[in-house]
């Protein structure tokens, strides 16, 4: 593993300013596990929004279930609102190829019909399998299909990232 030169914590600022527009009337934030559950935590926190977000697992709607296993720990849920006719924004942070947002989507779907579903990144690095596309993204990048980016948080909360792979 190698740390990439990507600057997780200006991302991180930037990735504020878009999701603040989004946040309108009772909207909530949902994170998916694990560091989009991170980036929603933090959100939360640096814009004074009341209550607590939500994080959501794709774990059991994955279509690649059989080959990855449950993941320790990704299979939990936790919504401590209504979804029915809420607006939701979804925070993760890497998007791929979609199949992560699909079916978290499943998932969510699963507690009620919300209003509307919007998606917040912190890095798309395109690659894309699904007809899914963030509202907002802090950074556009492109890497070898092999090669994995993910987002590691520290003992203090600071956000890096890591490069996996080839």
């Amino acid at each position: 593993m190698s740390r990439i030169a990507l600057d997780a914590e200006a991302l991180y600022l930037d990735l504020l300013a878009g999701v603040r527009p989004l946040l309108a009337g009772d909207a909530v934030l949902v994170g998916v596990w694990s560091g989009g559950a991170w980036l929603a935590e933090r959100l939360q926190r640096d814009l004074g929004r009341p209550g607590e977000h939500g994080v959501i697992s794709s774990a059991l709607h994955r279509d690649d279930f059989r080959s990855r296993g449950l993941v320790a720990g990704a299979d939990t849920t936790k919504l401590p609102f209504g979804v029915e006719g809420r607006a939701i924004v979804l925070v993760d942070d890497v998007l791929f190829t979609g199949r992560t947002i699909r079916a978290v989507l499943n998932e969510l779907y699963d507690f009620g019909r919300p209003a509307s579903v919007k998606l917040a990144v912190l890095v798309d690095r395109g690659g894309r399998e699904l007809p899914i596309e963030a509202q907002v993204s802090a950074a556009r990048i492109s890497l070898p299909r092999e090669q994995r980016l993910a987002l590691v948080r520290d003992a203090s909360g600071a956000f890096s990232f890591q490069l996996k792979g080839a």
